[in-house]
């Protein structure tokens, strides 16, 4: 296993913190705005910012060949638009459930992405997968269910979006490799705020005061989640090994919970608790290298 720089485990905290505590800014900005109002403007932000930080470093920017250019408009169409489609589930999601279920349930892309790889690309699947997905999916029933109800309609949304973001993380291995991650991630950005503009300016009827209220939380989802906080994952998982950058990032939904308590007094209960408990552990099992049957030795991760 690569050794993990401190710098880089710490910048991935950061980044898993940022993430988790957008939860609560998603949240709240769902007060004034609807959803594709809310992803739209945080897309623009995202971009922007990333956007930004290329013009600054162009001078040190080597000329790319035409063929990376295609590659890359063809990738920020394809990340852009999974990015729309999980972000939106997400985003419609938080109107339905609490900041802390949002978290957890939206982690559970680290348990999907092996399934997905598996049935894309007949990757042998370890044994410890089925092992955490059953685990998940015992902490999902306690944590969701209440009674003989069932799922919400916010738990089902958040699934999707779980579903939707681990369809974006292949996409992103896939074509990240070829191309500047940066370029890649502002492309993705903007071409997702371009798809939710619009759906929000035919559904949602967005107005400057709406926009002006909900500033604050579309700021900090902007600029700090999309903008900051991906560019430190791009920045850190270039030295760190990818086992340790997921389980550091799986911090993610700790955070949320944690900033959903203290900001939002969105408590949960013993049996939450344990439900949110069993599903840390299934997603944290899930990315340590254990001996796996069936599958391809040397094989990277999803």
């Amino acid at each position: 296993m690569k050794q993990s720089p401190l710098k880089n485990i710490l910048m991935l905290l950061l980044a898993a913190m940022i993430w988790g505590s957008a939860f609560v800014a998603q949240s709240k900005g769902m007060d004034y705005v609807g959803p594709f109002t809310f992803q739209a403007a945080r897309s623009y932000l995202g971009g922007g910012v990333l956007l930004i930080f290329l013009l600054l470093r162009r001078g040190k920017a080597q000329n790319t060949a035409p063929d990376q250019n295609r590659t890359l408009a063809v990738g920020s169409l394809c990340t852009g638009a999974a990015l729309f489609a999980a972000a939106m589930f997400q985003q419609a999601g938080l109107q339905y459930t609490t900041v802390g279920k949002a978290g957890f349930l939206t982690a559970l892309y680290v348990i999907i992405v092996p399934f997905l790889a598996l049935l894309l690309y007949h990757r042998g699947l370890p044994a410890q997968i089925w092992f955490c997905a059953g685990l998940s999916v015992a902490g999902m029933y306690l944590l969701c269910l209440s009674g003989p109800v069932g799922f919400t309609k916010g738990d089902w949304l958040m699934l999707a979006s779980a579903l939707g973001f681990g369809v974006q993380i292949l996409v992103i291995d896939h074509f990240s490799p070829r191309v500047d991650p940066v370029k890649l991630a502002c492309g993705e950005f903007l071409v997702c705020a371009v798809l939710s503009t619009g759906p929000a300016l035919a559904l949602e009827h967005p107005t400057i005061p709406l926009l002006g209220a909900a500033w604050q939380s579309i700021a900090y989802a902007g600029v700090l989640s999309s903008g900051v906080a991906y560019t430190l994952q791009m920045v850190a998982q270039r030295d760190c090994d990818p086992t340790v950058c997921s389980l550091v990032m799986c911090l993610e939904s700790v955070f949320s919970a944690l900033f959903g308590w203290v900001l939002l007094g969105q408590s949960l209960n013993g049996r939450e608790v344990m439900g949110c408990l069993l599903m840390f552990a299934a997603i944290a099992l899930s990315q340590i290298p254990l001996p796996a049957l069936g599958a391809v030795p040397g094989e990277e991760r999803s």
